[in-house]
């Protein structure tokens, strides 16, 4: 398919941070031409039936990721992707800067195991962060370094758990950005590894039982393809250590009769409880404990149906603590005896409040964190639930840590927000007086910046919030490049957090706006509820009426207008920029759900039938997802904004092959001059543990596509 893509730049400078048009735009435009000449995607003969209506997938042969057919579209499609971006005069100018932005150490929040400190640390441009260790005031030696994992930095650390000695550590690895994990055990005064190296570990803990062995999840391998074929059995497993893997004890799942697409299994701190919890998709479970201090114990049902999301967060004796959202929307804290564990037994300690509470415990105290508005407000009470304090906090921003040991005195927690890199404190549980821990050295100015939250009126006149950061000074004249970021989904609440890529946007002028909107979790069960299943227009309504507000107070306008988001939030791009492809400029869905008719049938997606319900339940169902469903709604004739779609080809939670059939439809039915590109990152799945240099290279391609079709000539 051949395409000529016109690139209206209109000569525009970034003077001091800020868009400013020159005097004489007559003089001053000019019209850039770039031909680009897309792969030839064919077309296959493949039609589903779907309660008696045809539905033709002529991109079907894209979702076999194993074929030399489909490695070859993607390089294709890769050459003429980065052969664009290299064109963008300051592309170069941009990763320089980001390159500058992420040069700085990050030093994590210390933790005690055994009679060590561990902690993070990134010297600056290291691919992975480094773990280190110190005794005392001594010097911090190296204790993991991920960095020598893998030549490229694709192979990260996962999760890492020691036991309550802190004699053996055992932490998992991805490769390539796969969910699936290896588990590796070793000595940790001596660093030697023990044992046989554990494999096909997926969306697993690692929670050790005594000295012996410990608990994972995974499922048994796929037949086919391991990034694609669908895994719907997961199981909770006992590895002795000393043995070999296929001698584990299967604890729970493996009924054909029951099936649970997750299932965790974790031990209390004191060691007395083992607590599996038991989920058929990404919202509520069933939850059971067992009695570790009497070998012969049997698994006890706390609850028995997956109605709400209740977990076990301490236990002290007989009583048990839980966090639950049963008969409480924006969540409780409860205890019971647990000989008696059933809901009817419960007595609340922290009673639901009008904000949604998330709870941890650290030094004999529960510190309720409550999300007021997307930011945080925290609170100290004792086991009994006596309230004891607010925990101060510098400012409106995200405050996360707040957990720890049940002998610790005194615990470190993050205070951020989208302009003010983190700064860790230190909080002495008796008193709760706060110190500043560490200070973040991130070369980036956050007095230039300001961050506000507005609320607007959603197309059924629900009130949403917005919250909109850019440089002092930014005049509402409609001329601001701005991306408007979203998720909306999985009860997913997204809080204020610095990040450095972030900061190189806000430094070229742009204005950031991150709204909360319906289906995530900002104000709860019934905030996520409202934008599920036959409710998941609403979500789009409202990331299309943040849009328009933006350019209603003359923040933006359509021409400078950007739209991010990604896995929920890349279905969230896709589905705004087929229903309203004239109020985008550019549309950034990345690793995006996007064949909603499809999206179950691959890797463990089956699960998200929660918040989305699926094409196969029933017709009602399939009608509405196939209104909104992104690759489904692409129409011939339309013009759509300029668009760049990002994914991994190893990604296995949301898989490629939705990215590909929707660049492939784009491509075959843009009918303006916008470009339509997919960017596909090799060795990458869907987004934790991607190398600093990658982060790097993928913002600066984001950054310089977006303003390039924002008419920016120069930075």
């Amino acid at each position: 398919m051949y395409v000529k893509a016109l690139v209206l730049a209109i000569s525009v400078s970034l003077s001091g941070g800020v868009p400013t048009a020159l005097a004489d735009e007559t003089t001053q435009q000019q019209v850039k031409q770039m031909t680009l000449d897309y792969p030839n995607t064919k077309k296959v003969d493949v039609v589903d039936d779907y309660f008696g209506t045809k539905i033709k997938d002529p991109y079907r042969w894209l979702e076999d990721d194993r074929s030399e057919e489909t490695a070859q579209w993607v390089t294709e499609q890769n050459k003429v992707t980065f052969d664009y971006l290299s064109q963008i005069p300051y592309r170069e100018k941009i990763e320089q800067r980001l390159t500058q932005l992420m040069d700085y150490e990050k030093v994590g929040s210390p933790f005690k195991e055994g009679k060590y400190t561990y902690f993070y640390k990134n010297d600056g441009l290291q691919n992975q962060d480094v773990l280190y260790r110190q005794i005392g005031d001594g010097e911090p030696e190296v204790f993991l370094d991920p960095n020598t994992f893998s030549e490229d930095g694709t192979t990260s650390l996962g999760g890492i758990s020691f036991t309550k000695d802190g004699s053996l550590f055992a932490y998992s690895i991805s490769e390539g950005g796969s969910d699936w994990r290896k588990v590796i055990v070793m000595d940790a005064e001596t660093k030697q590894r023990i044992g046989d190296t554990l494999v096909d570990v997926k969306f697993s803990g690692i929670s050790w039982l005594n000295n012996e062995g410990f608990y994972y999840s995974s499922y048994d391998k796929p037949e086919g393809s391991e990034l694609s074929a669908k895994t719907d059995q997961h199981k909770l497993y006992f590895h002795k250590l000393g043995t070999k893997q296929s001698d584990d004890t299967l604890v729970f799942g493996g009924s054909d009769a029951e099936k649970h697409r997750y299932v965790s299994g974790y031990t209390t701190e004191d060691g007395r409880f083992l607590v599996i919890g038991a989920m058929e998709s990404t919202s509520g479970n069933k939850l059971y404990v067992k009695d570790l201090s009497k070998p012969d114990s049997q698994l006890i049902s706390v609850l028995d149906n997956t109605d709400s999301d209740t977990w076990i967060i301490d236990s002290q004796g007989d009583t048990i603590y839980l966090e639950t959202n049963l008969n409480a929307p924006n969540m409780r804290v409860a205890k019971v005896n647990f000989n008696h564990p059933q809901p009817e037994n419960w007595v609340d300690v922290i009673a639901e409040t009008e904000n949604v509470l998330n709870v941890a415990t650290a030094g004999g105290s529960l510190f309720a964190q409550y999300m007021v508005d997307a930011t945080s407000q925290v609170k100290q009470y004792d086991m009994d639930g006596k309230f004891i304090r607010d925990i101060a906090l510098p400012d409106l921003g995200t405050a996360h840590g707040f957990s720890g040991k049940e002998a610790d005195k005194e615990l470190y927690y993050t205070f951020t927000n989208y302009k003010t890199p983190g700064t860790t404190f230190k909080l002495d549980i008796q008193s709760g007086e706060s110190d500043v821990y560490r200070e973040s050295a991130a070369p980036f100015d956050s007095e230039q910046f300001e961050s506000k939250q507005v609320f607007y009126t959603s197309k059924d006149g629900t009130k949403v919030p917005m919250i909109l950061t850019y440089k002092k000074g930014t005049p509402l004249n409609g001329k601001a490049p701005t991306i408007l970021y979203g998720y909306g989904g999985f009860n997913v609440s997204l809080t204020p957090v610095f990040s450095p890529s972030r900061a190189a946007w806000l430094e070229l002028g742009g204005i950031f706006a991150v709204a909360n909107l319906r289906g995530g979790g900002e104000y709860g069960k019934e905030w996520h509820n409202a934008g599920t299943q036959m409710r998941k227009q609403n979500v789009f309504d409202d990331f299309i009426a943040a849009a328009e507000y933006l350019i209603d107070k003359g923040y933006t306008s359509s021409d400078k207008l950007a739209i991010n988001g990604g896995s929920n939030g890349g279905l969230l791009v896709g589905a705004a920029m087929t229903q309203r492809p004239e109020l985008f400029q550019v549309a950034l869905p990345a690793v995006g759900v996007l064949d909603m008719l499809r999206y179950h049938t691959f890797t463990a997606g089956a699960g998200w039938a929660y918040d989305y319900g699926t094409a196969e339940q029933n017709k009602e169902m399939f009608e509405y997802l196939k209104n909104y469903s992104p690759v489904h709604n692409v129409k011939a004739g339309t013009e759509y904004p300029a668009t760049m779609v990002t994914t991994g080809d190893h990604d296995d939670r949301v898989v490629p092959a939705h990215s590909y059939k929707f660049a492939a439809e784009l491509q075959k039915k843009q009918a303006g001059t916008q470009p339509t590109l997919i960017r596909i990152e090799t060795d990458a799945g869907h987004g934790a543990g991607t190398p600093t240099s990658k982060i790097i290279e993928q913002y600066a391609d984001i950054y310089s596509f977006t303003l390039f079709n924002m008419g920016v000539e120069k930075i």
